[in-house]
């Protein structure tokens, strides 16, 4: 019998899941997520989106907005397992919160809609998960709208995604008559006779008998290639037992190799229940993924999934609440129990773990202790960050941190009044601890207080964010683009000497250095993006330690390029000689040539002015279509693609970022507020109108 009942607060390894909900805005991850809370018997009211009832989405601004902006963790029982679920934000603008996620967590479920399939935004958390190795199912909702196809959703998946697909079921009805599935392993319908109820399983429809047993077929013909077991099974009997299937299935979801689909509708209460037994069959628990790796003084070591084992884990949160200074904490190995000091790794600070708390979104109940295995938070933690390793203070590791993407879009800001600059401040410093993505600095010529994220909605987020928890008004200016500056022409044989006598220790570093783009392209064919440094000196003419010190400063030198004092990107420096002094060599001195080496470098070569570009997927009514095409076009818009889909045209452009501020409200007019956009980040292209620095004359 299937039991829902709440797992004691440590579950043994293999009956815990770990996984998030992943999906394109309006996919519908937090109803399924809702639905999922329902179902277990962790709610006893569903909640809408709508309506800003939802239990993840309980910021007001997510309930305002009718989106989810912060990743929320809850906790629920199926089956006798505990399943951590994070809910993770749809939107373009908020990726580093599912990157920080996706880090931590051992398997996701990804909704499409059967509508539109996969969209932008689908296909960027995908990759995301493709980065981490993050085993998935595909759940696609929505089934019971107009225009909903099972076939067509899986062909864009196959296509736009490129896994192989493994459809376990087959709906019954379509659009508003769908009310169950067949379970093509089984081989038994799935029927909800209402909404919002429990299903009734029964033989399949005479109707679909013949179609259930042909995708049937074409399910054990897929297994069979992927699978040695499956295979030999079919060879020898011409078919796939259920029991053989579901045990390829559970292998191939877990090594990648395919994607289990399922099909349903979140809203109406159908399909929720299977997609858990598929959570719970096929996705992994913390005991089956490899041992996190991690680092200690330079060599890697590797810490099981143990209780017993030295305790390791990641903090991937941080939030300020009324209840105290939450930590998010996923621990990989060993115990932590409250009134543990454990040492944060990169600091080397000791801290004190006053409370545990298993999370419920906004609410949370106290635990005396957490194991391998377990997202939890934690209150006392004061100098811990996202990306801050927690372990065992005779046993220290360094886990390799979530990566931060660099922000594309900034906006001053100041108090409206002088007396809240101090307040501002403070405001600013907690909302950067909380959100690593957001960046703050001072201008050096206009002394602003300048903001940086992801997007406009990302800093609206954040500023509304200040005023609402801190009560402050705040100015907030025009919004500026992060452009960068990239090497079009290097320069060869670049020869520095620092030489400082000053009457104390000298300086003295002589540097031969190389400069050239890197040739290998950015997402989407755009610019390449990122720097590489290498030395070819031979006979220790440099020694190492020299040799790293030039690397740094290097790097220095990349924060302000010639142009207009741009960071600098797509660089390649190679340190082909040098030369040393017995007594006024060191590594400040080759750290100072470094950085002075390659500014006089970046202003002997070519330079070009780089702006961000992003793909925008425009839904509009057939009869505006020429309007929009000729509003990116004045965009400076390069147009892909466009497809006709319910008597509505989705148009797939690339567009320079500092081109779309505004367009939201351009869109609308032009459409009568029928107009939708979704944007996704590709990379750097070149500016038009980039002046290039040093360019030989004509």
């Amino acid at each position: 019998m299937r039991t829902n009942l709440l797992p004691r607060s440590t579950s043994p390894l293999h009956r815990v899941r770990n996984l998030g909900i992943l999906a394109h805005v309006d996919a519908g991850k937090t109803t399924v997520t809702e639905r999922i809370l329902y179902a277990t018997g962790t709610v006893h009211r569903r909640g809408e989106v709508h309506d800003g009832t939802t239990v993840t989405d309980f910021d007001p601004q997510e309930r305002d907005r009718g989106i989810t902006i912060f990743a929320a963790a809850v906790s629920c029982a199926w089956d006798d397992h505990r399943i951590n679920l994070i809910d993770t934000p749809g939107h373009v603008d908020f990726s580093d919160e599912v990157e920080r996620s996706l880090r931590v967590l051992d398997g996701a479920v990804a909704v499409f809609d059967a509508v539109a399939g996969v969209e932008p935004q689908s296909e960027s958390v995908w990759r995301q998960a493709d980065r981490h190795g993050v085993p998935r199912i595909a759940f696609v909702n929505k089934l019971d709208r107009a225009g909903a196809d099972l076939d067509t959703a899986v062909s864009s998946i196959r296509d736009r995604l490129h896994p192989v697909p493994l459809v376990v079921q087959l709906p019954i009805g379509a659009e508003g008559g769908f009310t169950g599935v067949v379970d093509l392993l089984r081989m038994r319908s799935l029927v909800w006779p209402d909404d919002h109820g429990t299903y009734e399983e029964g033989e399949v429809p005479d109707a679909l008998r013949e179609e259930a047993h042909r995708r049937r077929r074409l399910l054990e013909e897929a297994v069979a290639e992927l699978h040695p077991a499956a295979l030999e099974e079919f060879c020898a009997e011409s078919t796939v037992s259920a029991h053989t299937l579901a045990a390829a299935l559970r292998d191939l979801t877990r090594t990648g190799e395919g994607v289990v689909v399922l099909c349903g509708s979140a809203y109406r209460d159908r399909g929720i229940e299977p997609l858990l037994d598929a959570v719970v069959a096929y996705l992994p628990s913390p005991s089956d993924v490899p041992a996190v790796r991690g680092t200690l003084d330079g060599a890697e070591q590797e810490r099981p999934a143990d209780p017993e084992a030295p305790f390791a884990a990641l903090a991937f949160k941080v939030n300020s609440t009324a209840t105290g200074r939450l930590t998010c904490l996923r621990v990989y190995s060993g115990t932590v129990r409250k009134g543990d000091t454990v040492l944060d790794a990169g600091a080397r600070r000791s801290e004190r773990v006053g409370r545990i708390l298993r999370i419920q979104a906004d609410r949370h109940c106290d635990v005396d202790r957490a194991v391998a295995g377990d997202i939890v938070a934690v209150i006392g933690l004061k100098g811990a960050r996202a990306g801050t390793t927690l372990c065992a203070p005779a046993a220290p590791l360094v886990l390799e941190a979530p990566s931060v993407a660099d922000p594309v879009v900034s906006v001053a800001v100041e108090a409206r009044r002088g007396v809240g600059t101090d307040r501002l401040v403070s405001a600013l410093a907690r909302l950067v601890e909380e959100d690593p993505s957001l960046t703050i600095r001072t201008d050096p010529e206009t002394g602003q207080t300048v903001l940086s994220g992801m997007g406009e909605l990302h800093l609206e987020v954040a500023v509304e964010k200040i005023r609402r928890a801190h009560g402050l008004e705040v100015g907030v200016g025009r919004p500026r683009v992060a452009y960068r500056e990239t090497v079009v022409r290097g320069v060869s044989g670049l020869v520095y000497r620092h030489v400082k006598q000053d009457g104390g220790a000298g300086q003295f570093a002589h540097l031969v250095l190389d400069t050239a783009p890197l040739d290998t392209p950015g997402e989407a064919g755009g610019a390449a993006t990122g720097f590489v440094f290498r030395s070819t000196v031979v006979g220790g003419r440099v020694p190492q330690e020299y040799v790293r010190a030039v690397e740094a400063g290097c790097r220095d030198a990349l924060a302000e390029g010639p142009l207009a004092g741009h960071p600098v990107t797509g660089l390649r420096v190679t340190l082909t000689d040098g030369a040393t002094h017995s007594k006024d060599s060191s590594e400040m001195a080759f750290r100072t040539a470094g950085r002075l080496a390659l500014r006089e470098a970046l202003r002997n070569g070519g330079m070009a002015l780089l702006e961000p570009v992003v793909e925008v997927t425009v839904t509009v009514p057939e009869d505006a279509v020429g309007g929009v095409l000729g509003d990116l076009a004045a965009r400076r818009g390069r147009v892909s693609g466009s497809v006709a889909r319910s008597g509505t045209s989705v148009i797939t452009a690339a567009v320079p970022l500092a081109e779309l501020f505004g367009y939201a409200t351009r869109l609308r007019s032009r459409t009568r507020g029928r107009g939708t956009f979704t944007t996704r980040a590709t990379g750097y292209a070149p500016a038009p109108i980039a002046p290039v620095h040093g360019a030989p004359p004509r």
